[in-house]
Order: structure tokens, then C-alpha cells, then sequence
């Protein structure tokens, strides 16, 4: 139930609602698990958003903490002791909200540095979620590196997508690129539609530009928020949905379909998902399309 509550705070935060995916349920309702995803990278699904575990031969860099809970910090941290008895020595975090921040304060007491975008920190100061997480410790505005036993990790900032504050976690030397919620997926893969927190500074119209730049990086397999990693062609697939509905979108202010009736006004039955915004969000999407029209 704790879970399920923490999830409906993200989610009215957004002030959006996505259509469920088919036959399956967000990552925080299930056990938490792990799996390699290439060699020296693993990914712990589960108890929130998917966490990557770097192995390195001087420590263990990690991306996103899981919900908030003693026993989810302690089963993560059970989970990574599994592949490797290296420490944690770097934590990165993909955007602020609690699936993925949920335990900061356990890896700052450890000492470990907490890295994140610098819009990341500001968008902590209003959200609101209980227990709220505690900020990073180091903070970045377009990209940061992170060298760690011969091994680079790299996060950039491409612009506003899920939130204002986003990191692409880039494993140049595996080709594996962590997008957290920038990626949606769902079941059937395809289905769960891009949620941007308008509250948090996301952004409907730019989160194509973002994939964009992401499609220029050398990589062939991307980790998701949620579910399983995908190839290249689906986040290009992906980009596309996103940008037709956004076209569309702007195409019908442009005819002076007003605020009320924009939604009912795409054509949204050529596309793997169905976005349904309450009104926080659409205000925040109209908004953006009449600044851009």
C-alpha cells in the first residue's frame, strides 16, 4: 500500500495520467531482482525505478536508489553485494522523483557522492512527496564524467523531457545508455506513454529534440524507467510516437482548437499509446504549444 501511495504522489505531482499498460504494473509494485545486462552491468528492477550497477575493479558506480524504505535500500544493497563485493563509490540520479531518489540520505551517510543536474536540486524544494529525498551532493549543468578503475561513465543534460532536470547516463565503452523515464515502455512494449511533470519542468514539445541527441550517441541497448532495455530502433520508434502527437498537437492550435478540446482532437489510434492529460498538465502542454505556435 506504501508503494502504491508513493506512486499516485508522483503521478498527481505530474498532473498527468498515462494509460496502464496492458497486462502490466508499474516497476514499484514488484520484488526487486537482478540481472546482467552486459558484462559489468547489471540492473535491479523493482521497488521503484530500475537502478544500474557499474562493476569497475575500484567500485561500483550506481544510477537511481529505489523508493524510499529501509528494506528496499537493504534488499538493493543485499542485490549488488550479490555480483560484487566492491563499494558503492559513485551514485547518479536520472530525475528527482522518489522511485529513483527515495534513499539518497542512506548513500550520503556512506559518503558516497550523490550526482545529479543541478535542476534536479531545485525541483526537490517544491515537490511534494513524504518522506522527501534529500538533495545530491554534487550537481552538474550539461555533463558530468565520472572515471572510475579504467572505466568512464558520463552523464549529460539534453533539455526538458520527464522533467526539467533529466540525466542520460551514457556507458560509452558497453553502448548502453540509461534514460530512465525519458524511455517508457510498458506491456505490451510501447504502451506506456510519455509522462512529462509539468510541476517539475517537463516538457511534451521538447522531449523529441532530447531523444534526438540521445540518437547520436554510440549505443546499441537502452535502459528504461521501468521494464526491460530496448534497442535502438524503439527509442527511434518511440521519439516518433511522441513527436506525432506533439505535431498533431501543434497543428490543431494553430487551427484554434481551444484548450478544452485538444486532446479529443489528435489522432492518437496510429500509436502504441494513448496520452490522457488531467488538466495541471494540459495547461502546461497548451501553454508550451501557443509559446512555440
Amino acid at each position: 500500500m506504501r508503494k502504491i501511495l508513493f506512486t499516485l504522489i508522483i503521478l498527481s505531482t505530474a498532473g498527468i495520467v498515462c494509460a496502464q499498460p496492458k497486462g502490466g504494473k508499474g516497476g514499484g509494485n514488484q520484488a526487486q531482482a537482478i540481472k546482467e545486462v552486459k558484462p559489468g552491468l547489471y540492473l535491479v528492477t523493482g521497488a521503484g525505478g530500475n537502478s544500474s550497477v557499474r562493476v569497475t575493479s575500484e567500485g561500483i558506480i550506481l544510477v537511481d536508489g529505489k523508493l524510499p524504505a529501509e528494506g528496499n535500500y537493504d534488499k538493493l544493497m543485499e542485490l549488488i553485494k550479490s555480483v560484487s563485493n566492491q563499494p558503492i563509490k559513485y551514485m547518479l540520479l536520472t530525475h528527482h522523483h522518489q522511485d529513483h531518489t527515495g534513499n539518497d540520505d542512506k548513500f550520503l551517510a556512506l559518503g558516497i557522492p550523490v550526482i545529479a543536474h543541478e535542476n534536479l536540486k531545485s525541483n526537490l524544494v517544491t515537490y511534494a512527496a513524504t518522506p522527501k529525498p534529500a538533495p545530491p551532493s554534487v550537481t552538474y549543468s550539461t555533463d558530468y564524467t565520472v572515471k572510475l578503475g579504467g572505466v568512464t561513465v558520463e552523464a549529460h543534460h539534453y533539455g526538458r523531457a520527464h522533467t526539467s532536470g533529466d540525466t542520460v547516463v551514457y556507458f560509452p565503452d558497453l553502448k548502453v545508455v540509461a534514460l530512465s523515464d525519458e524511455l517508457g515502455v510498458g506491456t505490451p512494449p510501447g504502451s506506456r506513454a510519455p509522462l512529462a511533470d509539468y510541476a517539475g519542468g517537463g516538457s511534451l514539445v521538447e522531449w523529441p529534440s532530447v531523444l534526438d541527441k540521445v540518437l547520436k550517441l554510440d549505443w546499441d541497448l537502452a535502459i528504461p524507467g521501468n521494464d526491460d532495455p530496448q534497442p535502438r530502433s524503439y527509442v527511434q520508434s518511440y521519439r516518433d510516437n511522441i513527436a506525432k502527437v506533439v505535431d498533431r498537437a501543434k497543428a490543431a492550435v494553430k487551427m484554434g482548437v481551444p484548450k478544452d478540446q485538444l486532446m479529443a482532437s489528435i489522432k492518437m489510434d496510429d500509436l502504441s499509446f494513448k496520452l490522457m492529460l488531467q488538466p495541471a498538465a494540459l495547461d502546461g502542454f497548451y501553454d508550451e504549444l501557443m509559446k512555440s505556435k
